[in-house]
C-alpha cells in the first residue's frame, strides 16, 4: 500500500512539474486553512460573535444598572399664570433650573417588575429676584410592574440561554461542515491531478505504441485496422491530456478560492492511504447527537418561542394593570446644606387598570392562532427528531463500513495497475490484442479514480458525523470551537 501511495505522489508531482510557486497540501493542512481563513469560516465566526454579544447583553439586563441623568433648562419668557383670586396674568420669567439624579435599577425576573433606588438634587436660580433655592431628594425607593401582563424577563431567561447554546453548537457544526467541503474540494483536485498523471502516462504509452505499430505495419506483422486503432488511441490521449490539464487548473482555482489563498500558486494535493481506524456505536452517536447537535437545540428553541407567544397572546387579551409605587425623602431650602436637614417624606402610588369589555373576538383569535402555531411546531419537532435520529444511525452505519471499502478500493487499484503493466508487456511481445491493452488502461484509470472517490467518501462521512454529534470519536473528546476573543 505504501508503494501505491508513493506512485501516486510521484505521479502528481510529475503532472504539475512542481516549481517554486507550488505549495504541497495534505488533507489535514487544507482543513486547518479552511477552518481559520475560508470565507465561510470567517462568516460563521462573525455570526457567532454577534450571538455572543447578544448573550452578554441579555445577562447584563439581569444585573443592577447605575445611571446618571442631568438636565439644565433656561427659561426667559412671558407666561400666563393664575393668581390666588382666580384671575390670569402675564409674568416675566427669567430662571435657570439645573438638576441631576443618580439611579440604581434592578429588574426582578420572577415578578417581571423593576426596583429602583434614586437620589437627586435640583437648583433653581431666579435672576429677576436674584434668589436661588435647592430641592434635595436624599433617597427614593420605587417599584413598577405590569401586574397581569406578559413577563418578558421570565421568558427571556428561558429562551436566551437556548438561543446562545444553539449559536455555539451551530458554530462548531459549521466548522466541521467547512472541513467536509474542504475535503471534497481537496479530493476533487487529487482526482484531477491523478487523471492528469494518468493522461500523461497514457499519452506517452500511446505515442510509443503508435510509433512501434508503424514499424510493425511496414513489415506486415500487424493489420491496418490495428495500426489505425493505435493511432486513434494516440490522438484520443492527446485530447485527454489537454482536458485533464484544464480540469486540474479549475480544481486548483476552486480550492484556492475556498481556502482564502489569494496568491496565484499551484497546489499539489498530497493524499495518504491512512484513515482513522475506529468503530462508532450507533447508540452512543445518537446520544451525543441529541446532546450536541444545534438542530436539536433549534427544535427546543422553536417550541419555547411558541409557548412564549401563547403566553403573550393570553396576557394581551385580559385584564391589564400597571402599578407604580414610590417612597422617599425630600426637602427644599435656599442653602444647600439646609436642603438635606429634616427631610420630609414623600409617597407616590399609581395604579392603572384597563379592562377590555368588547373586542369582537380579536383577543380570542390571537390566542387560538398562537396555540395552533405551537401545536404545529410540536408536530414538526417530533417529525424532525425522528428524521434526525434516522440520519444519524444511517451515517454511523455507512461510516463503519467505509474504511473497509477504502481498503478494497486501494487493493483493486494496485491490482489494476499491475494488470496494466502485464498487459503492456504482453502486447509488446505480441501475445495480446490492442483491445486487451485498452481494457487494462481503462480499468487502471477507473480503479484509481474509484480509490480516491472512496477516500473522499470516508472523510466526508468522518466530518459529517463529527458535525452531527459534536464529538471527536478519534480522540474521544467533545469538539470545541476555536478560542475566540470578542472583548
Amino acid at each position: 500500500m505504501k508503494r501505491f501511495s508513493v506512485i501516486l505522489l510521484f505521479g502528481f508531482s510529475f503532472a504539475l512539474l512542481a516549481a517554486q510557486d507550488t505549495i504541497c497540501l495534505t488533507l489535514q493542512e487544507a482543513v486547518a486553512l479552511a477552518r481559520t481563513q475560508s470565507p465561510q469560516a470567517v462568516a460563521a465566526r462573525h455570526q457567532y460573535k454577534a450571538a455572543y454579544w447578544n448573550w452578554r447583553s441579555f445577562k447584563a439586563e439581569y444585573l443592577p444598572s447605575l445611571t446618571l441623568n442631568t438636565s439644565s433648562a433656561l427659561n426667559r419668557s412671558i407666561s400666563p399664570v393664575t393668581l390666588p383670586d382666580g384671575s390670569d396674568s402675564f409674568v416675566h420669567r427669567n430662571q435657570l433650573l439645573n438638576g441631576g439624579t443618580l439611579t440604581v435599577n434592578q429588574n426582578i425576573p420572577l415578578l417581571g417588575g423593576s426596583l429602583f433606588v434614586e437620589t437627586g438634587l435640583q437648583r433653581l436660580d431666579l435672576f429677576s429676584d436674584k434668589t436661588l433655592s435647592y430641592k434635595s431628594i436624599p433617597v427614593v425607593i420605587g417599584y413598577s410592574q405590569n401586574l397581569f401582563g406578559y413577563n418578558r424577563l421570565k421568558w427571556n431567561k428561558k429562551i436566551e440561554p437556548a438561543r446562545y447554546s444553539q449559536a455555539r453548537k451551530s458554530y462548531v457544526e459549521t466548522l466541521e461542515l467547512v472541513a467536509a467541503q474542504a475535503a471534497l474540494k481537496f479530493f476533487q483536485l487529487a482526482t484531477a491531478q491523478s487523471n492528469l498523471y494518468s493522461a500523461q502516462v497514457n499519452y506517452a504509452t500511446a505515442d510509443t505504441l503508435f510509433t512501434y505499430a508503424k514499424g510493425r505495419y511496414e513489415i506486415g506483422t500487424i493489420t491496418e485496422n490495428e495500426m489505425l486503432q493505435l493511432e486513434i488511441n494516440y490522438l484520443s490521449e492527446q485530447t485527454n491530456r489537454m482536458n485533464a490539464r484544464i480540469e486540474t487548473d479549475d480544481c486548483i482555482q476552486n480550492l484556492r478560492s475556498f481556502l482564502g489563498i489569494t496568491d496565484h500558486v499551484e497546489i499539489l494535493a498530497i493524499i495518504s492511504e491512512k484513515v482513522p481506524a475506529f468503530i462508532v456505536s450507533p447508540e452512543e452517536a445518537l446520544h451525543l447527537a441529541q446532546q450536541n447537535s444545534p438542530d436539536i437545540e433549534s427544535y427546543y428553541l422553536q417550541q419555547m418561542q411558541g409557548e412564549s407567544a401563547v403566553a403573550q397572546a393570553k396576557a394581551s387579551r385580559g385584564l391589564k394593570a400597571d402599578l407604580y409605587v414610590e417612597f422617599g425623602l425630600t426637602q427644599t431650602h435656599s442653602v444647600l446644606s439646609n436642603a438635606y436637614r429634616h427631610p420630609l417624606d414623600q409617597q407616590l402610588v399609581s395604579l392603572g387598570i384597563r379592562i377590555p369589555l368588547l373586542d369582537w373576538g380579536v383577543g380570542k383569535g390571537t390566542v387560538e392562532v398562537a396555540k395552533s402555531n405551537l401545536e404545529k411546531i410540536k408536530i414538526e419537532r417530533g417529525q424532525a427528531q425522528t428524521d434526525f435520529d434516522a440520519n444519524v444511525i444511517k451515517m454511523v452505519k455507512q461510516f463503519n463500513l467505509q474504511a473497509d471499502k477504502v481498503a478494497l478500493a486501494q487493493k483493486t487499484a494496485m491490482r489494476a495497475a499491475r494488470r496494466h503493466e502485464v498487459a503492456y508487456r504482453l502486447y509488446l511481445l505480441g501475445k495480446s490484442t490492442v483491445l486487451d491493452l485498452n481494457a487494462a488502461i481503462a480499468e487502471k484509470d477507473s480503479s484509481q479514480r474509484s480509490y480516491i472517490s472512496e477516500l473522499q467518501r470516508f472523510w466526508s462521512l468522518y466530518f459529517g458525523l463529527r458535525s452531527m454529534t459534536g464529538w471527536d470519536f478519534e480522540k474521544n473528546n467533545p469538539l470545541q470551537a476555536l478560542k475566540e476573543t470578542f472583548e
